[in-house]
């Protein structure tokens, strides 16, 4: 399933949900409900700018973008991250109201009802998209998909206060559960945002991904040629590599590209995803490709 189907099943998902856990605070009066609602209510605006940049990271590389617009995902997830902790900002709020107001719960059993079927909608999208999003290495897809499943486990936490509210007669809980929705949801949004910024900083390929280009490069690698000063990078669902090729100098230059064609079909045949660039260098020149000048 693509990407972007996905997403838009996300956000009607999202419709469904707000309706559902809002019918079942408006029911209710807990606060704890409210916080859940509040979270869906993120899920709605998460899946919306997913979408949209998702969108813009499907387009090709162009004169102003060479290596295409795949780090737009990352934005989508930091967008998330913030959503999220405005939303248990919120929570905690109404939270604080709710200890110095207590009031009773009315109507529990529909509104747990409704809490129910919108966390069962959650889980079974949040799973179909945890796993499209390892086929397709879309990161605005994973983080989506992970704060669905802390919504599903939010909205078991909040099932669990209610009920405890109902059995023990203590009012206080149905706040103090609320407020530990939203330290959950605030440990998820830093999570989000820090995988966000993680990946804006070009982090290394993943290491199953590097012994299958070591691999490759192993039956190419002879005593006459070799291959060093390798950097890979991560960007969305594209990766880079770029690493030189040394051969001897007596080679003709057709001999020696036509070997670096070779290496790079067949790096980029085993890595789905994969732009590989070789330089070439005579066996007896070294190049400085990690060397850093520059000064503080």
């Amino acid at each position: 399933m693509q990407v972007t189907t996905l997403l838009r099943l996300s956000v009607a998902t999202a419709l469904a949900t707000i309706t559902l856990k809002t019918g079942a605070w408006w029911i209710t009066g807990s606060v704890g409900l409210l916080s859940d609602a509040l979270e869906s209510l993120v899920n709605l605006a998460s899946a919306l700018f997913a979408l949209a940049m998702v969108t813009i990271a499907a387009r090709p590389a162009d004169e102003d973008h060479p290596f295409g617009h795949t780090k737009a995902e990352y934005f989508s997830s930091a967008f998330e991250g913030l959503m999220i902790a405005a939303a248990a900002i919120a929570i905690v709020w109404a939270a604080v109201g709710r200890f110095l107001h207590p009031r009773p719960l009315e109507g529990v059993g529909i509104g747990l009802a409704l809490t129910v079927v919108s966390s069962i909608l959650n889980g079974l999208l949040a799973t179909k998209m945890l796993a499209e999003s390892r086929r397709h290495r879309s990161v605005a897809l994973e983080a989506d998909a992970r704060h669905l499943f802390t919504d599903v486990w939010t909205s078991a936490g909040v099932v669990v206060g209610v009920l405890l509210v109902q059995v023990t007669g203590w009012l206080w809980l149905d706040p103090a559960v609320a407020i530990g929705v939203a330290a959950n949801i605030i440990r998820e949004g830093a999570r989000v945002v820090w995988n966000s910024v993680d990946g804006l900083m070009d982090k290394a390929l993943e290491p199953e991904v590097q012994a299958k280009i070591d691999r490759t490069l192993a039956r190419f690698a002879e005593s006459s040629v070799r291959f060093d000063d390798m950097v890979t990078r991560r960007a969305g669902s594209r990766r880079f590599v770029d690493m030189h090729m040394h051969v001897p100098a007596t080679w003709t230059l057709g001999r020696a590209a036509a070997l670096r064609g070779e290496v790079e079909k067949a790096l980029m045949t085993e890595v789905d995803g994969l732009r590989a660039s070789i330089q070439l260098l005579p066996s007896n020149v070294e190049a400085h490709f990690n060397a850093v000048q520059g000064s503080q």
